[in-house]
């Protein structure tokens, strides 16, 4: 399974794309979708979306992981995240890819067992988890994580379906 993961923002967008086969994940591509600050907003958005189309058109993934929004002080700029991030859910969404959507108290835990771990921390594991020859930048290493959050999340979500599959067909059987 290809894994698009995505930080958004309207500055700097971060995308990573790993594969999982099994249980062991490898990195394949990571990097940013930069916007100019004095563009408009209506434009900084098409810059991400279309950023985003160009990436899935190249690697096709099968699914895409995204962060969610966290509480911003300022509500402006959660706004403006949020537009962002519809940009780049829009541009999965056209592609037919299933998006998944994780908080960053997910992400810190899934990658490094803590969910208040400071970036340093997630940005040493991921270079660890994925054997990166150096850390990757700031917003493609978010976006790794997130990727990897999902790897891990998606394995144990097919698990858990599974087992209430079991379970359904149990009951189903005691009832006849």
């Amino acid at each position: 399974m290809r894994i698009l993961g995505i930080d958004p923002g309207t500055r700097i967008t971060g995308y990573a794309i790993i594969e999982k086969s099994g249980n062991r994940l490898r990195h394949v591509d990571n990097g940013a979708i930069y916007t100019h600050s004095t563009d408009e907003l209506p434009h900084r958005l098409k810059i991400i979306h279309d950023g985003l189309v160009e990436i899935i058109d190249k690697y096709q993934p099968d699914e895409m992981a995204i962060e969610q929004i966290f509480m911003a002080k300022n509500a402006m700029s959660a706004l403006k995240l949020g537009q962002a991030r519809g940009a780049a859910i829009v541009a999965s969404v056209n592609a037919q890819l299933p998006v998944a959507e994780y908080s960053a108290l997910q992400v810190k835990s899934a990658v490094v067992g803590y969910g208040k771990a400071g970036k340093a921390q997630v940005q040493q594991m991921v270079k660890a988890l994925m054997k990166l020859p150096e850390i990757a930048q700031e917003d493609a290493s978010d976006a790794l994580a997130v990727a990897i959050c999902h790897a891990n999340s998606c394995h144990l979500s097919g698990r858990l379906q599974q087992a209430i599959a079991k379970q359904k067909a149990g009951k189903k059987g005691e009832r006849r």
